[in-house]
């Protein structure tokens, strides 16, 4: 294939052979146009072809927005079944990607059998692997062998994991800048503090950073896209656009770059916690300093103060994100803050992020979008049930709702003083 990017990449190329037409169909996208986003490195393909059954998925502009599911276990709760069911509820409510952040456990089996049982791609965090090793073993994460986390990123890519996160512009000023530099929250990603950790303690700059090259040697092989992450991203509102998170976004815009000139695909991983009116500058920003390569954001979540509820607080900056150029939503579910999501939670989170991607993409104009809203309004004038129920980001939710009184043409709200039916009475009776 006659392509720069996929010159450099041969298991992309690969997957393009594959699947290249059946991802233009599904994006309603020319093949040309997916190439030329692909070489541009503002679309990217996740896909890796070591994972069993794959269905490979496109992140990035002109593509639909993407939604993906945190799912795994934490010391305080590690079960195989409960994780199953997290998948199958991620799969019901329509999430794209799956995340395995699991911390406790057998976590190669966790992870094989999460790749076994999910089609579409599939991420990690390594550095999560290498910290549970030392923190069980009752060792410092200061005394983290750099060897043993490249060794750990290549074993996950064999394994045929899809895209790791790796805070590679995490740098040890930065971890200086968030430590020392008033902030409220101080750092809150657990890789990001664990890396900084590492480097506070043993006076050493970021290894994923000053061997970035042998990280990108380890990604071509698989097609292992690196989900650039925001290990300095704002724990609390106050603490957006500080000058660590600006360091790090800095960074990664130049490591992106590295990356695309060697072939290997990145993303970029976006703020936490930002207010609603800083939203759309720190989106643009990002997307600015990182060259438009494919966003990845945490909601952002727009107030610090609802927990229980903030699945909705990120919902509410998602969909003003995507407006503004992000292209691939992480949810937050009910549970953030407080606990490990269950299977409710992570439909919900799902259903969230998926309404904000809705929202966003219908005020950009997006066909795709528009149509879906069209067809709501057409079945809903015409008391189409069956037609709502296909319109519907969720038709489970609505046919639930509609059960005890299915039988009725107008909904249950309204009955016989039904506005729709009323005009559409008056309209027949004056023909």
């Amino acid at each position: 294939m006659a392509h720069s990017l996929c010159s450099k990449n041969a298991a992309l190329t690969g997957l393009c052979e594959r699947h290249l037409a059946e991802l233009a169909r599904q994006e309603a996208l020319d093949e040309a146009v997916i190439l030329e986003a692909l070489d541009a490195g503002t679309m990217a393909l996740l896909g890796n072809p070591a994972h069993p059954g794959l269905r490979p998925l496109l992140v990035g502009q002109p593509s639909r927005v993407k939604v993906n599911a945190n799912l795994g276990t934490s010391p305080l709760s590690s079960c195989m079944e409960t994780e199953r069911r997290k998948i199958a509820a991620a799969a019901r409510a329509g999430a794209d990607t799956i995340m395995d952040l699991s911390i406790a456990g057998d976590l190669d089996a966790i992870r094989r059998e999460m790749l076994a049982a999910w089609q579409l791609p599939l991420g990690t965090v390594p550095m999560y692997a290498v910290g549970q090793r030392l923190l069980d073993a009752g060792e410092d994460i200061a005394s983290m062998r750099p060897d043993d986390l490249f060794a750990e990123i290549e074993k996950q890519a064999r394994q045929g994991v899809d895209f790791v996160t790796v805070h590679c512009g995490l740098s040890r000023r930065g971890a200086e800048l968030a430590v020392s530099g008033g902030r409220q929250m101080g750092i809150v990603s657990r890789g990001g503090s664990m890396l900084a950790r590492w480097m506070l303690e043993n006076d050493r700059e970021n290894p994923l950073l000053e061997e970035f090259d042998r990280l990108l040697d380890i990604s071509l092989g698989h097609n292992l896209v690196l989900s650039l992450g925001d290990g300095l991203r704002p724990g609390a509102g106050a603490d957006a656009g500080d000058a660590a998170q600006w360091e790090e976004v800095i960074n990664l815009g130049v490591l992106a770059r590295r990356a695309l000139e060697r072939g290997v695909q990145c993303m970029i991983e976006g703020p936490g916690h930002v207010p609603l009116n800083e939203v759309r500058a720190q989106i643009q920003g990002i997307k600015r300093l990182t060259h438009g390569a494919p966003l990845y954001v945490l909601g952002p979540l727009c107030c610090d103060s609802a927990p229980g509820y903030d699945h909705i607080a990120g919902a509410i900056g998602g969909a003003l994100g995507v407006e503004a150029g992000v292209d691939f939503l992480c949810y937050l579910t009910p549970a953030e803050h407080l606990t490990l999501p269950d299977a409710e939670d992570v439909a919900a989170g799902v259903m969230a992020s998926r309404v904000a991607a809705q929202v966003g993409e219908v005020a950009l104009g997006r066909p795709g979008a528009l149509a879906r809203e069209a067809a709501m309004n057409a079945a809903r004038k015409a008391l189409d049930w069956d037609g709502m129920e296909r319109a519907a980001l969720d038709p489970d939710q609505l046919a639930k709702r509609r059960e005890p009184h299915k039988g009725e043409e107008v909904c249950a709200m309204c009955g016989k003083f039904c506005a729709v039916k009323m005009l559409r009475e008056t309209r027949a009776a004056a023909k």
